[in-house]
């Protein structure tokens, strides 16, 4: 059941040229899938299961057990696409990403009635169709047939005005006629084809589209009840979206406007969940319609008088679900935009009220740092005026000490020369005695008036500055100055004293 890898060309060989590893993959995946010719009467029953990804290894190795009960001829082969041939019926298996598709054929005779319960896989065993991964979600019969055995007239005769509405063309340039309801019947829905003048290939192409159709129809309005269910959410989103703007009008305080902004926050997260549950449903149900419509224009059907083709039938039927869930998805993304909107408005006007408390707050600060830097100047300015008197006075009450101790100056008293008291002296002044008594007594009395003088100066500053040392200026004390002396200017003193 294994394809064989084909083999290089000698030259390529000899060359030792390196090939990409996709290269055969690729090229393999390009060819997969091709139409199965059909000659003559055929019924084809085409089952698609809808799975996740991970479903995939369980549903290739479900087709192993298949060939259990069977002798299998693989026909083609590759990750997604397999062809089986048992003789009794031939089946063609290809993976998708959402789903995977079992298309059985089986030949009827020439002129063979089908009972409506036959199918053409009923040679396969139960158990293996129970074994199929993932939940059924199409089941079609396709019933090929010529024009000699069934006509044209006779399918369009059998037509009730009131009777289900039948969706009928002729395609494949007038070579063939196709009739369908697109309803479910007994499980299944129902093609029937009859052949004119077709070619082998190009009825395995028809009905092949055919399977497509009705696949792809139904993997497109997978979209329509996620659309419907959102679209009421969306109603509910969009009332309180208007509501909120209404508050953000009427908030008053930065309270109000962060309250708005967190509900605003909470209306923002549903949406975006919301968009990101169903954009990859939408996205596919966009993409199956689109491939709808291509393989409807591949028909290239032609108008049966009094029946809508297939094109028409699509664009009332199909057409509006797919617009629906076009309109739902547009309205997520506006909601979702007009959601950031509203919350980036709100948010700049929380931002600009917090940016002006914080200029106040920078203000204060500013303020109380101007505040702090004139009392250190007044400080400064206040310790150099004190340094400087305490060293004044420092150096004042140093030389006052240092005049105590300074030796007596015997000097001649110009100033206080008294005549009477002059000796007798002879011509010229001057006696042959010496000085004056009274002057040389002066000169001994005078470093004992200077002492005398100097610990009455002294008694009379510690009279005025010892209550200011002790209790600091009491009230009615004459002071020196403002400025009690300090610690170790007492010391000082203390030291003369």
């Amino acid at each position: 059941m294994t394809a064989t890898k084909p083999t290089m060309h000698p030259r390529l060989m000899l060359s030792e040229l390196q090939e990409h590893p996709l290269r055969q993959r690729l090229n393999n995946e390009f060819h997969a899938r091709p139409p199965v010719p059909l000659v003559g009467a055929v019924l084809v029953s085409h089952l698609v299961f809808k799975h996740s990804t991970e479903k995939a290894p369980a549903a290739r190795e479900n087709l192993s057990k298949l060939c259990q009960g069977h002798v299998c001829n693989s026909i083609d082969s590759s990750d997604s696409h397999m062809m089986i041939d048992t003789g009794a019926f031939r089946m063609r298996w290809e993976l998708h990403t959402e789903f995977s598709s079992y298309t059985f054929f089986r030949p009827l005779a020439t002129g063979e009635e089908l009972h409506p319960d036959v199918t053409a896989f009923d040679a396969v065993l139960p158990k293996w169709i129970a074994g199929i991964p993932g939940k059924l979600i199409v089941a079609t019969h396709v019933e090929l047939r010529s024009t000699s055995e069934i006509s044209p007239d006779s399918v369009l005769a059998s037509l009730t005005p009131n009777g289900r509405t039948m969706v009928a063309a002729r395609v494949a340039d007038n070579t063939a006629w196709i009739f369908t309801d697109f309803k479910i019947d007994n499980g299944f829905s129902r093609f029937l084809v009859l052949n004119d003048s077709m070619t082998q290939r190009q009825t395995g192409r028809t009905v092949q589209r055919l399977c497509e159709i009705e696949t792809y129809r139904m993997m497109a309005l997978l979209g329509l009840p996620v659309a419907k269910e959102v679209g009421r959410w969306l109603y509910t989103g969009e009332k309180q979206l208007a509501d909120m703007m209404d508050r953000i009008g009427q908030a008053k305080s930065p309270a109000d406007e962060r309250e708005v902004l967190g509900i605003l926050s909470a209306l923002a997260a549903d949406v975006e969940h919301s968009v990101a549950r169903t954009t990859f449903r939408f996205g596919a149900s966009r993409a199956y319609h689109g491939l709808v419509m291509q393989r409807i224009e591949e028909l290239r059907e032609t108008r049966i008088s009094g029946l809508p083709t297939f094109f028409e039938f699509m664009q009332r039927r199909l057409m509006p679900a797919m617009n629906t869930c076009e309109a739902i998805s547009r309205r997520q993304e506006e909601l979702s935009a007009r959601v950031a909107r509203n919350s980036q408005l709100l948010r700049t006007r929380v931002d600009l009220e917090l940016e002006r408390q914080n200029q106040e707050l920078l203000g204060q600060m500013n303020s109380r740092a101007k505040l702090q830097l004139r009392l250190q100047e007044t400080v400064e300015g206040l310790s150099v005026v004190v340094l400087t008197y305490y060293g004044s006075q420092l150096v004042q009450y140093l030389a006052k000490g240092h005049e105590g101790f300074a030796p007596p100056q015997h000097r001649r008293d110009h100033g206080n020369f008294n005549p009477d008291h002059r000796r007798a002296t002879g011509p010229g002044g001057r006696g042959g005695c010496g000085r004056n008594w009274r002057q040389r007594k002066v000169a001994r009395l005078r470093p004992q008036q200077e002492a005398c003088s100097l610990r009455l100066r002294r008694k009379s500053f510690f009279k005025r500055w010892f209550p200011c040392l002790r209790h600091g200026n009491p009230s009615g004390q004459k002071a020196y100055n403002t400025t009690c002396v300090p610690s170790s200017t007492t010391r000082l003193l203390g030291i003369l004293k």
